[in-house]
């Protein structure tokens, strides 16, 4: 059997110009009022897994959480290299908080079964919590490696890693399954014109539905052809939803999520004053006994 990684990716809003008009009322984001992009750290994630695709062989899935449109963070992994795709989608995901969304993933995770690796980016800009992989590493009762840049060793049983840490870095030994969080390390490839190509017709049952009128997926022996042959062609996008993955209705979306948004205010830093230092050794010193009888420094 072929040694498989996961790599979870999310799809997220571009947060650089959000405002309290991009809020709902339950204090969520509104996805629908702002672009979305790929969550950055998870590229570098995606781009680890590749290269240990390369130097090891291994069998890249890919899996996201979020509505049917999210399968475009899925395509833009098939894009660069990434195997198989998965899509958890179902509205009683919506609204989790990162208690909610790691317990989701743990349970897809399960639903994979075999697998040496789980790595996410280290944190998402939606969110900024750093949390999900700790947390989804915690659920699955797995070994977790945080702030990593390279993997140095992979073996049968076993990971020796290189992570980040305040004033440089430390290398870590670890038993396998294991989950990395990765940081900004390395240059995420560019999509392949020649898997654009290829993976662009790769489709989810949603959207395989939505491109022939919503048709009853069930009643419609069409649609089960086509699903035949984008399979074989290693064309088809898992979709799962909550019962598929076993998930506990009370532990995911709103209802599992212990987290809330009571407000969220715009703070724009205008400057009050500016004090014109000179470039000379005199200025620097005089600017520095100034942060310092104001406290600013010491």
């Amino acid at each position: 059997m072929k040694r498989q990684l996961i790599v979870f990716v999310k799809q997220v809003p571009d947060t650089k110009n959000i405002s309290g008009e991009a809020m709902t009322p339950e204090g969520t984001v509104n996805r629908a009022a702002l672009p979305a992009i790929f969550n950055p750290e998870d590229l570098n994630a995606l781009e680890l897994g590749l290269e240990l695709k390369d130097r090891f062989g291994y069998s890249v899935i890919v899996a996201t959480m979020g509505p049917p449109n999210a399968a475009e963070v899925l395509r833009a992994a098939l894009y660069r290299g990434a195997d198989e795709a998965i899509l958890l989608t179902d509205k009683g995901f919506a609204g989790a908080d990162t208690l909610a969304t790691s317990y989701a993933l743990s349970c897809c995770a399960k639903t994979v079964k075999n697998y040496d690796l789980i790595l996410c980016g280290r944190q998402a800009i939606d969110g900024d919590t750093a949390q999900v992989g700790p947390q989804l590493a915690e659920k699955l009762e797995i070994p977790q490696v945080c702030y990593v840049e390279e993997v140095i060793e992979l073996e049968k049983k076993k990971i020796k890693a290189k992570r980040s840490i305040e004033g440089g870095f430390e290398v870590l030994e670890s038993q396998l399954p294991a989950l990395l969080t990765v940081v900004e390390c390395n240059e995420p490839r560019p999509k392949a014109a020649k898997r654009i190509m290829k993976y662009k017709k790769a489709k989810t049952a949603s959207e395989l539905k939505k491109f022939h009128g919503n048709a009853d997926y069930t009643d419609a022996p069409m649609l089960t052809e086509e699903e035949a042959k984008l399979k074989e062609k290693n064309l088809w996008i898992h979709e799962w939803n909550a019962a598929k993955i076993g998930a506990d209705l009370q532990r995911i979306g709103m209802k599992g999520s212990p987290t809330k948004v009571k407000k969220i205010q715009s703070v724009v830093l205008e400057a009050t004053e500016v004090v014109n230092v000179e470039p000379t050794g005199s200025g620097i010193n005089k600017l520095i006994h100034e942060l310092i009888e104001d406290h600013t420094l010491g």
